[in-house]
């Protein structure tokens, strides 16, 4: 994150808040959108910026689940292990999804920044399980066949925009 334009970026995100902490949630959602992740060096910069430590803006950003502080995937495949989902296999989803992307045991992002795969507790898709998101976007009633095929979809997508 050596790129000063990545600070200018963020300098421009604080200074629509008016420097304050009280929107230091909305100013860090604004940079991870942004950033598609929270690096140290810009949570060091808005604590700078807004005249309180960073060990206070890292413990709002690690307090919520919605922050990440590691780098993600272009497309966040997020598979659904609550309750209905996990009763209809929706972990055999997340090992096919895994397999089909190669991600090794412990490995959640594919080399080549594409994809990032988790599990949450439960997506509020009940009705639809086994359930998936990718950026938000919800898919339910999956198969694994069905997972691995949308995550192919976008890959063909992807391989077309770069021809």
């Amino acid at each position: 994150m050596q790129n000063i334009l990545a600070f200018e970026k963020a300098g421009q995100i604080i200074e629509k808040y008016g420097y304050n902490q009280a929107k230091l949630i909305p100013i860090l959602q604004e940079i991870q959108n942004e950033y598609r992740y929270l690096p140290e060096e810009l949570m060091v910069y808005v604590a700078t910026m807004l005249g309180t430590t960073s060990s206070h803006v890292y413990g709002v950003a690690s307090f919520y689940s919605h922050f990440t502080l590691k780098l993600k995937g272009k497309y966040v495949v997020r598979i659904c292990d609550g309750t209905a989902c996990h009763v209809k296999k929706s972990m055999h989803l997340l090992d096919a999804v895994r397999k089909h992307l190669k991600l090794e045991e412990g490995q959640n992002t594919t080399p080549d920044m594409l994809f990032t795969v988790e599990t949450v507790a439960c997506l509020g898709t009940c009705g639809r399980a086994p359930a998936m998101t990718v950026n938000g976007e919800v898919f339910g009633l999956l198969t694994d066949e069905k997972a691995v095929a949308v995550i192919q979809d976008i890959q063909k997508k992807e391989q077309a925009n770069h021809e």
